[in-house]
């Protein structure tokens, strides 16, 4: 397991939920209120929530940029061996 499915697995709305419910058993345990402890699960289940979205997001965006980055490599590659031959595709 790399640091890539860590992160993955720690970020996932399933384990943060969990999380959650775990924290909030607990500080029922403590006796803190009732108001307190939903207020706090909320916050940290929407937070990371948007947090999780924008990791995948930049995820998403930089594996676009690597493959337009090839895609361009790629069509020089073409174009300079194109021009190297005499020959026009």
């Amino acid at each position: 397991m790399n640091a890539n499915d860590i992160l993955r697995k720690l970020t996932s709305r399933k384990f943060i939920a969990a999380a959650a419910g775990f924290v909030s058993g607990l500080s029922m345990v403590f006796g803190l209120d009732g108001e307190i402890i939903t207020s706090v699960a909320g916050a940290v289940v929407s937070t990371a929530s948007v947090v999780s979205y924008i990791l995948a997001e930049g995820k998403i965006d930089a594996e676009g940029v690597k493959n337009a980055i090839e895609d361009a490599q790629q069509a020089a590659d073409t174009i300079k061996d194109s021009t190297d031959t005499g020959s026009i595709i």
